[in-house]
């Protein structure tokens, strides 16, 4: 494997036109340390007679603010996963800023190839946003409401940039939970 002049040992290459590879920019990424967030929808049901629809949630740490005036945000969204398709029918969306201690919940929301969203979230407590009708999780350090802005078709992604229209500290103090070299971390460690 080929090694840096510090000695440290980098993924095989298999370069892009551009020279890089999958591997080398996936290790060179996760040493960016990043929030970790709840992004949550509500879809409508089907029919005006049928169910009341249901909650879709993802967890996301390609998630930052934009611009203060007006208020904006963004984060990046597979292409065809489901939120993307969601997103590209709803405009409105929400936003947790997890805290330390809701782990278990980023680990729920990342799991691929659910079934459903309805049971990942009967047992969480959260509230229904007042704009979004989006659930809103009651320990997170921070909630946003947004409205969609713009959409940019970004490679294999999708960037969504919303228009934050509440937000709110439900745990404002609480020690923030990140995600660095591919796992969910605890500040400071």
């Amino acid at each position: 494997m080929p090694q840096t002049t510090s000695g440290t040992t980098l993924p095989e290459r298999t370069p892009h036109a551009e020279g890089v590879s999958n591997d080398e920019f996936r290790a060179a990424m996760a040493r960016l340390a990043a929030g970790v967030c709840l992004i949550t929808a509500h879809e409508a049901p089907l029919t005006a007679a049928g169910p009341r629809g249901e909650d879709v949630g993802m967890t996301a740490t390609a998630f930052m603010s934009v611009s203060l005036d007006p208020p904006l945000v963004v984060v990046s969204l597979r292409e065809g996963s489901r939120m993307d398709d969601l997103l590209a029918e709803q405009p409105l969306w929400a936003v947790s800023v997890l805290a330390d201690q809701q782990l278990q919940i980023a680990g729920r929301f990342s799991m691929k190839n659910r079934i459903s969203d309805r049971l990942l979230f009967a047992d969480l407590p959260y509230v229904r946003g007042e704009v979004s009708g989006a659930p809103l999780l009651t320990g997170a350090l921070a909630t946003l409401e947004c409205r969609t802005e713009n959409r940019v078709e970004a490679g294999d992604h999708t960037l969504v940039v919303g228009r934050v229209l509440t937000a709110g500290l439900p745990s404002p103090d609480s020690p923030p939970l990140t995600y660095f070299r591919g796992r969910y971390r605890h500040l400071g460690q």
